[in-house]
């Protein structure tokens, strides 16, 4: 057979079921259905590329036109699981009778798309409120532009659980980290927010009592909660259900704020003996001693004689002026080991004189949120951390930042802390000294805040010389120093990799 004469269809099948599976469902049956071929129509109409269809990033007309009036109706009993975009959500849905559809997921959610679709007046009321029992929503909502936080809550959060009549699995999370509003349920009736069905929540809440109110009964059957509080710190002289939680069988709290008041964290899980999965965001605060494996073991592991995970990322930050505690990295790493956990892992950051953070973390890291990260960090890829703070009280290097790209390989979001210079005081910024150093690609990052760093981290990130950045959307920076390292705006060297950016932050 001569190899450059071969068709697409000369191959067998298994083959072309492997290639077909490596691209977009949406493509492959956009491209083969209708095309006059039995075969690759008999491929294009498997389960596997019509279980779930994900429509979100189209734009084209002409493919959500061909789709609804030709392409739907044809796999209608395949598909199980829709993921779209509010603004084709009623023509796609309208577009056939899915009997088999249970799960959905919406990008860009806003209060007012509850307000016009999920209502008895709705044209597709009868697929949410009967046959949709998992649902998704991608909150693009703003806390700063809703109001009272309880009128979200009653209107939004507790009206979907009710329209939803099946509604078993409910998940609402923010397309950035702290963004959107969250469940507030103070002042509240008992009522509100109550299901006898749902069994799986995530979700984000105000404060540490609005997850207690969450777990006061009002949803009995609740098996797998997953928790972003926003709050620890704030409460109320509410005394709340202390009962245990025999369901309850999966548990996170994440908490990306600093907080006081540690003990809420093992009083709580304390009411949970029959807990098989538990995930941990913490950063504690306030404390003179460091939460390490001993202290994990007695306050919390020894109450959990079914556990089988723990994930876990723990950051204590002490001011260590009046303290004598072994601060060494190796001794906390022992504590870990003496507790079984041998996959985890240890750092000590010095973010000032007087300041220190600790963390001690599960391996694989889990989280995509990791801040006060210095210099001295370990050999490890952090494969899903998407958002990331640096910070140390010495200066970074042109390595740190190659550590850096090589350890988050999918970083979309940099924060740079560091007032301390990154060269010498006498070398200039310039294209000729940047010859240097190799150069760093940041090939996902699309937001940059270097507002609270010295300017020589901006010549780090803008010099093309230095690095290559060819999705960065966002800059946050001190209007000054962006002047300087540009030359005024007009250093050709400082362009390219500013060449994208729709959104420019000047403090």
């Amino acid at each position: 057979m001569n190899l450059s004469n071969i068709d697409l269809l000369d191959l067998p099948n298994e083959i072309i079921l492997i290639i077909l599976r490596k691209l977009n469902n949406i493509d492959v049956l956009y491209s083969l259905l209708d095309i006059n071929n039995g075969r690759l129509d008999i491929f294009a109409q498997q389960k596997t590329f019509t279980n779930v269809l994900n429509f979100v990033n189209t734009d084209n007309i002409s493919l959500i036109d061909r789709f609804c009036i030709y392409i739907l109706p044809r796999i209608r009993h395949n598909i199980k699981y829709f993921i779209l975009e509010p603004v084709f959500m009623e023509r796609i849905l309208l577009a056939a009778v899915y009997p088999n559809l249970t799960e959905l997921k919406l990008f860009n959610f806003e209060q007012q798309i509850a307000s016009k679709y999920f209502t008895d007046e709705s044209s597709v009321r009868f697929v949410f409120q009967q046959q949709i029992t998992s649902l998704i929503l991608v909150n693009n909502d703003k806390s700063r532009r809703i109001g009272s936080l309880e009128e979200y809550t009653r209107n939004v959060y507790a009206h979907i659980l009710n329209f939803f009549k099946n509604l078993t699995h409910l998940n609402i999370i923010g397309p950035y980290i702290n963004l959107c509003p969250g469940l507030s349920l103070c002042g509240l009736p008992s009522t509100t927010f109550y299901s006898r069905i749902l069994t799986h929540l995530c979700v984000m809440v105000e404060t540490f009592d609005d997850c207690l109110y969450l777990l006061d009964g009002r949803l009995e059957q609740l098996a797998t909660f997953n928790v972003n509080v926003y709050s620890i710190d704030r409460s109320s002289i509410i005394v709340h259900n202390t009962d245990r939680l025999p369901n309850l069988k999966c548990f996170s709290i994440k908490s990306y704020f600093q907080f006081q008041q540690y003990e809420r964290i093992p009083s709580l899980l304390r009411r949970m003996p029959y807990l098989k999965h538990l995930t941990l965001y913490l950063c504690i605060e306030g404390r003179n001693r460091i939460i390490d494996g001993t202290c994990v073991q007695d306050d919390i592991l020894v109450y959990m004689p079914q556990l089988h995970s723990f994930t876990f990322f723990i950051s204590t930050y002490l001011d260590i002026r009046d303290l004598s505690l072994n601060l060494s990295r190796q001794h906390i790493q022992q504590t870990l080991i003496n507790i079984g956990q041998q996959n985890a892992a240890t750092i000590v950051n010095y973010l000032s004189i007087y300041t220190l953070e600790c963390s001690i973390f599960s391996l694989p890291s889990a989280f995509d949120y990791l801040r006060h990260l210095g210099n001295t960090f370990p050999n490890i890829i952090f494969n899903y951390v998407t958002y990331l703070l640096v910070n140390d009280k010495d200066g970074f290097k042109h390595e740190f930042f190659v550590r850096i790209a090589r350890s988050f390989p999918l970083l979309k979001y940099l924060r740079v802390f560091n007032i301390e210079p990154q060269v010498s005081a006498y070398m200039k910024l310039s294209s000729d000294h940047s010859q240097s150093y190799s150069m760093i690609e940041y090939p996902h990052l699309t937001s940059l805040d270097v507002n609270h760093g010295h300017e020589d981290y901006l010549e780090q990130f803008l010099n093309e010389a230095k690095a290559y950045m060819p999705c960065l959307t966002e800059l946050k920076v001190h209007y000054h120093r962006l002047k300087t390292v540009t030359n005024n705006f007009t250093r050709e060297e400082t362009r390219r990799n500013c060449a994208k950016a729709k959104q420019l932050f000047f403090f």
